[in-house]
């Protein structure tokens, strides 16, 4: 729901920068799941935030500097509510400051990266959920901390009236940790049902090689249907990583059923044999345009020493090579 002014006044901390700004807006997303995984030996049940859409609070403004000028901030954090723990970072989802004009944007701070969109938005799961594609991507290792985000970012958006045609480019400043200084790109087109983007990134690493991101993905709405797919591929020294996943979305009155398919290939430095296969299916009912209610089943069959989760961060024994399978059921509501 957005908040007025006054409405911001309230929160003192924020009264004084509220007062400045042509306009200022409170939103956020609360979302929780009881899930049951069964990675390798180990089993878990557990509460978890994040399964359908990512837990956030967020304050974002603008104000208008006249002549098609404006200035905005965004800043937005992250939350695990079944324990209210905000995280070690108090806006790590995004904290930026904007100059926007006819010529588009220039964005400074911590942002989402350029070669992360294709992963997200060719993929019906978004980045969340126990069937997305995420799963399966790696970082080989390299200890790149870029996949999704990058701290001290300067990026560049086209104006949103080109016919169709989006884009971005953003460089990010090490700053003492090369596992951070990033540079990408990505560009990309949507007209009609279509919307089809290439994106590449690469990070500077603490050895002598870097970590390389390319894909491209997209989706098609048929109406009764939409196809999303993406590819990606991440390399890293001897290293390489193929995922391509398929997924659909199929509306249900007030409900939406989903699937996806995935599958990633690894190559170099002996891990040839260290490929897995996704599969997931969901089911979204809408109680409301901010209140849904959720279920749904994943499993991905590892091979080699493979040890991909439908879940990071539950237990994993003997994971490699073996499967990782589970459900989950949630609600989500959204302000």
């Amino acid at each position: 729901m957005k908040k007025s002014l006054l409405a911001l006044a309230v929160l003192g901390s924020f009264a004084g920068v509220a007062s400045a700004q042509s306009s200022v807006t409170i939103w956020g997303i609360v979302d929780l799941s009881v899930n049951q995984i069964k990675n390798g030996t180990a089993k878990t049940t557990s509460m978890q935030s994040n399964q359908l859409n990512s837990n956030r609070l967020g304050f974002r403004g603008e104000e208008d500097l006249g002549g098609g000028l404006k200035a905005g901030f965004w800043l937005e954090g992250a939350m695990s509510s079944q324990n209210g723990n905000p995280g070690a970072l108090t806006f790590q989802r995004r904290s930026t400051v904007s100059l926007m004009g006819g010529f588009g944007e220039i964005r400074l701070g911590r942002d989402y990266d350029p070669s992360f969109w294709n992963t997200v938005f060719g993929d019906v799961y978004g980045a969340n959920g126990l069937g997305q594609g995420l799963n399966l991507v790696s970082s080989l290792g390299s200890g790149a901390s870029t996949i999704a985000r990058t701290n001290n970012s300067i990026g560049y958006f086209l104006p949103k009236n080109l016919g169709g045609l989006y884009g971005q480019a953003q460089v990010a400043l090490g700053q003492g940790d090369d596992n951070n200084k990033y540079a990408g790109a990505r560009v990309g087109w949507a007209g009609g049902p279509i919307d089809i983007a290439v994106g590449y990134g690469q990070t500077e690493t603490f050895s002598p090689n870097k970590f390389k991101m390319a894909n491209v993905g997209g989706s098609y709405n048929l109406g009764a249907a939409k196809i999303y797919a993406f590819y990606n591929q991440n390399k890293w020294g001897v290293f390489k990583q193929d995922v391509y996943e398929v997924s659909v979305g199929v509306p249900l009155g007030q409900g939406e059923l989903r699937a996806s398919f995935g599958h990633a290939n690894a190559k170099g430095g002996g891990t040839d044999a260290n490929d897995a296969n996704m599969m997931g299916a969901e089911y979204v009912h809408n109680l409301s345009k901010r209140t849904a209610l959720y279920g749904g089943f994943a499993q991905i069959k590892n091979k080699g020493a493979a040890a991909f989760s439908i879940l990071p961060g539950t237990a994993s024994a003997g994971l490699a090579g073996a499967k990782s399978t589970g459900f989950n059921v949630g609600l989500r509501h959204s302000f």
